[in-house]
């Protein structure tokens, strides 16, 4: 401790799956523990990484129910609210992006409602901003330079793929908010935005 300030580590992103390495059993165990303790983060890693290995949808969801029940108040706002099959697949496309020089502007996902589609239920908006996503989301919600695609089928932002892509320089947010777009349609995902 040094000038009486305490340094705190810092959180692994989920793209890290910093729990990769536990067996079934043990990731099970360690979810138990963290509900318990009431703990948001270890139980997102848990579930994070059973998701990646292809959990059960059904049993992410009761996963994901459980921790809200449990640490709603430390989940942290990579997680999904909800089950997404394709979840995997866009956090591999994702790290396949990098920026070289950081600024102001940032990469995000919106998941898009399209159960109404034939090819749904899921789609993903792809957008880049000098506000958060979290910002940007509610903005577009609010009808503030909105996309009408997120303004009427928006359900919530997926900030877990996209972390690394925050605060980078403008001219290569762009060139990867477009990239990523494509990248995601040829995965046959469902995709909006990607100007």
């Amino acid at each position: 401790m040094s000038g009486g300030r305490r340094r705190i580590a810092r959180a692994p992103a989920p793209a890290e799956r910093p729990l990769r390495s536990l067996t079934r059993a043990q990731l099970e165990a360690r979810f138990a523990a963290a509900l318990c303790a009431h703990d948001g983060l270890d139980g997102a890693h848990c579930i994070h990484e059973l998701w990646m290995r292809g959990e059960f949808a059904a049993r992410v969801e009761q996963q994901l129910n459980a921790l809200w029940e449990h640490a709603a108040a430390s989940i942290p706002e990579w997680l999904p609210m909800r089950y997404i099959d394709f979840l995997p697949s866009v956090y591999e496309i994702a790290a396949t992006f990098s920026a070289r020089r950081k600024g102001r502007s940032n990469v995000y996902l919106v998941l898009l409602d399209f159960a109404d589609r034939r090819r749904g239920p899921f789609g993903l908006y792809v957008g880049m901003s000098r506000y958060t996503p979290a910002e940007r989301f509610d903005q577009h919600k609010a009808g503030i330079h909105a996309a009408g695609s997120v303004l009427k089928r928006g359900l919530e932002v997926l900030t877990g793929p996209t972390l690394h892509l925050q605060r980078i320089a403008r001219a290569e947010a762009a060139h990867i908010e477009a990239a990523l777009a494509q990248a995601l349609g040829d995965a046959g995902l469902l995709v909006e935005g990607g100007h």
